[in-house]
């Protein structure tokens, strides 16, 4: 093995100040394993850590990105839940485990790889043999990478919080990563899904994904639309991908007693709604932060059980990350992925 790989790394905020480094492979100490990045799959926050840091205090040099799949190569003294040679993919949030997230109403915890820890950009990475999940045997590497945090958004929104059950409604709004996964849940769990978006084309795409109704916003009143296919019943559960002001749409296209997961914040993070529909429809709003480890070991088994299949927009290798966040700007279907190892 060489002695030495390549990192991105920046030393201040922006996307100018990113630079691919050759640096020493890092040694596993003790509780740590080795990982030889074999993908890594790229989220609108990744895009939004590097631009402004999201406002948090990062530790410079700083490398970005939170979600990978790869091998693990080396291990360190005490490490019993890995070994060498197992695939692997990485935890969003390594200190969230199960039941109730870190952190207190003061100072909610959000403390996730490529922020507050060490991002995977990275042909190496050692990493606590608790910061990591086996990998799916049915996905490849390259689909892997794309369930740390867009899969375990939607499975967790909907599964974990949301209790889907069969023959229920889903308004998925989009067809980025954790729409379509939303998507794929959904149908695996015997669900009618609906989705929104402004293009035909990528409507057409998720009909063949199994999408039971695909609404343009761009062709009139998609709440109308919702009510229609709905007969005035309303989706039972919505996948908000959007924030802003936005929110107000979804309460209005939410069913009597139905869920709302709020997770994007493509029209900004200063979510509004009236109250009257929130109150009168008797609705929950759940707010998602991605999920813990134990719903990620549940999504991988769902993975493999169900035959759902990450739809993967483009590929990039390491040295094209900054056409990668180019295409993130322009928005995706599906995932962009880093492919570290060209396939």
């Amino acid at each position: 093995m060489s002695q030495r790989m390549k990192r991105w790394e920046m030393g201040q905020n922006g996307r100018d100040a990113l630079e691919l480094k050759e640096v020493p492979i890092p040694e596993p100490r003790a509780g740590e394993v080795l990982v030889k990045v074999a993908a890594v799959s790229l989220n609108y926050r990744d895009k939004l850590m590097i631009e402004s840091g999201m406002g948090m205090p990062l530790e410079f040099p700083f490398t970005p990105g939170s979600d990978l799949a790869g091998t693990v190569v080396a291990v360190g003294e005490g490490v019993t839940r890995l070994a060498k040679g197992q695939r692997v993919i990485s935890t969003f949030s390594p200190d969230w485990l199960d039941g109730t997230p870190p952190g207190n109403a003061r100072t909610p915890s959000y403390r996730a790889l490529g922020g507050a820890y060490t991002g995977v950009l990275a042909e190496y990475i050692a990493l606590s043999q608790e910061w990591l999940v086996r990998a799916p045997e049915t996905l490849s590497d390259a689909e892997a990478s794309t369930l740390p945090c867009a899969g375990l958004t939607a499975w967790f929104a909907l599964i974990e919080k949301g209790r889907l059950q069969a023959g229920q409604t889903v308004l998925v709004e989009g067809t980025g990563g954790v729409g379509l996964f939303a998507l794929q849940i959904a149908k695996a769990h015997g669900a009618r899904v609906i989705v929104i978006s402004g293009s035909d084309d990528k409507l057409a795409k998720v009909s063949a994904l199994g999408a039971d109704h695909g609404v343009n916003r761009n062709a009139g009143d998609w709440v109308e639309a919702v009510y229609k296919l709905t007969s005035d019943h309303g989706a039972d559960h919505i996948v908000e991908l959007v924030g802003g002001p936005h929110l107000a749409k979804a309460f209005q296209a939410v069913a009597v007693n139905g869920k709302i997961y709020q997770i994007g914040v493509l029209e900004g993070f200063d979510i509004a709604s009236p109250a009257g529909p929130l109150m009168l429809k008797n609705a929950e709003l759940h707010g998602i932060s991605v999920g813990h480890r134990r719903a990620l070991e549940d999504l991988v088994a769902a993975t493999d059980k169900a035959g759902i299949k990450p739809v993967i927009d483009r590929r990039y290798p390491l040295a094209e990350l900054q056409a990668a966040l180019d295409h993130l700007d322009r928005g995706a279907f599906g995932k962009i992925v880093i492919d570290l190892e060209g396939r």
